[in-house]
């Protein structure tokens, strides 16, 4: 399965476990972050010295801020560690390539009328948003299944740790922004193998045209208009014409393009596949054919006008595209385990440092150190359960040692009704070869975790 689709496709993965995450959570954790007052700075991130804790059990300090806690509250330790590592602000940190890539081609290539960059970048945006910016300002329906603790971590009710860098459309657009990089930290809760990670980094753009800026080189353009009182198709929104979304879409495609042969050279093949997205409308994800095959690469589509218009640019109408760094630095260095991006091994940062960010790198593998296998079967509890409880508990405990969670058999007993789970853990170093000894204590706390927190019934 392949990993970091773009933005608004991986939405829909996105705790109900409030009373474990609270314990998780202590006056250890001290965390580097970037304050809020940073959201409409320039594109460097700005560090601070805040820390995170929780000084009593009902209250987390984050980023030089506290929240309180309530049933929501699931964030874990764990995760607090990865708060403000900023890895795509890391220089010659392979997330950091791309970024710098990325931002140099839109630099270069698309120039405001006095000969500066037209796109503006931030990336050293707060990763913690609210639920507002997360969700209703992107038109999210507060019942959509994209919004269940399950797949998010939420700091309270109100806040949480953002699930995409959309979170920011709405406030950079309402800024007077109309074309603009959104870089940073996501969180997700999901399956554990190398291809996913509860923290991923995500590149956000949005275009936005106004009539003259759209129909400007379009030959007898003077009577075209962006907005009609039409119906909504596949094709188009209700409130824009034909002429208009295809010209958007156009332009959308043809920047997607040149940017992704930019990254993977001259030639690359490119197709595109219709899709649904909540905020974007015609939507579109983009395939590339890499070394023969093909691979999803983003998500983009014409902004609903809708969201547009709240933001204040009631008389435009854009584009907006997502894209994950881990995804491209995966297919562009040949990069087999998504871990490795939290590597301080020299031997994985050294192979990244060069004179120059298009310096062309194949990632040399580390020694391959073998893995280790454990199983652990348990009846559910009564009450929901979620699999992503589970996997959530597994990163908490084993960290990076665990390559991969794999549901082998799900059983229901015939008298009972009871569900049973076997799941297989593999445990394997990154960087160094791992004891049966080191194994069993950590497969053991995974047990008794699952016991007391998820409610389980063991059959160890």
């Amino acid at each position: 399965m392949l990993i970091i689709k773009f933005t608004m496709a991986m939405l829909w993965k996105f705790m109900r476990v409030a009373k474990y995450s609270k314990t998780a959570l202590s006056s250890k954790v001290k965390i580097r972050g970037v304050p809020t007052h940073s959201r409409h700075s320039s594109s460097k991130s700005v560090p601070s010295d805040f820390g995170a804790s929780a000084p009593c059990s009902n209250t987390l300090e984050l980023l030089g801020k506290s929240y309180p806690q309530d049933d929501y509250s699931n964030v874990t330790e764990k995760i607090l560690s990865k708060v403000g590592k900023n890895l795509h602000n890391r220089k010659h940190h392979p997330l950091w390539l791309i970024k710098e890539q990325v931002k140099e081609h839109f630099y270069k290539h698309y120039l405001g009328r006095r000969g500066t960059p037209l796109f503006s970048v931030y990336d050293g945006l707060s990763p913690v948003v609210t639920v507002q910016q997360n969700f209703d300002s992107l038109l999210i329906p507060q019942n959509h299944a994209s919004r269940r603790k399950e797949d998010n971590y939420y700091l309270n009710r109100d806040h949480m740790l953002r699930a995409h860098t959309s979170a920011h459309q709405w406030d950079l657009i309402h800024s007077g922004l109309d074309a603009f990089l959104a870089v940073g930290d996501v969180y997700r809760r999901d399956t554990i193998d190398s291809t996913h990670y509860p923290v991923f980094h995500q590149m956000e753009g949005v275009r936005l045209f106004s009539c003259h800026e759209l129909f400007s080189s379009i030959k007898d353009g003077e009577g075209l208009q962006l907005f009609e009182q039409g119906h909504r198709t596949a094709h188009k929104q209700e409130c824009h014409t034909m002429e208009a979304v295809r010209l958007v879409e156009f332009n959308l495609k043809q920047v997607l393009t040149k940017l992704m042969t930019h990254i993977f050279g001259d030639g690359l093949q490119v197709r595109w596949v219709d899709c649904y997205f909540p905020f974007t409308h015609p939507s579109f994800e983009m395939e590339i054919n890499f070394q023969g095959e093909w691979m999803e690469v983003l998500g983009c589509g014409v902004m609903e006008q809708q969201l547009v218009n709240s933001a204040g640019a009631q008389d435009k109408i854009g584009w907006a595209f997502g894209l994950g760094l881990e995804r491209l630095a995966m297919i562009l260095y040949d990069i087999p385990d998504i871990r490795l991006f939290w590597s301080e091994d020299e031997r994985f940062l050294k192979q990244f440092i060069g004179p120059h960010i298009w310096q062309k790198v194949k990632f040399q593998p580390l020694s391959r150190y073998p893995p280790l296998i454990n199983d652990i079967s348990f009846w559910l509890p009564s009450e929901t359960y979620s699999q992503n409880d589970f996997y959530d508990l597994v990163r908490t405990i084993g960290g990076d040692l665990i390559e991969k969670v794999v549901l082998l058999d799900e059983f229901a007993h015939p008298k009972t009704k009871k569900v049973s789970h076997c799941y297989r853990i593999i445990y394997r170093h990154p960087e160094r070869t791992l004891t049966q000894d080191e194994v069993h204590r950590i497969h053991h706390a995974i047990e008794e975790s699952a016991v007391r927190e998820l409610g389980v019934e063991g059959r160890f």
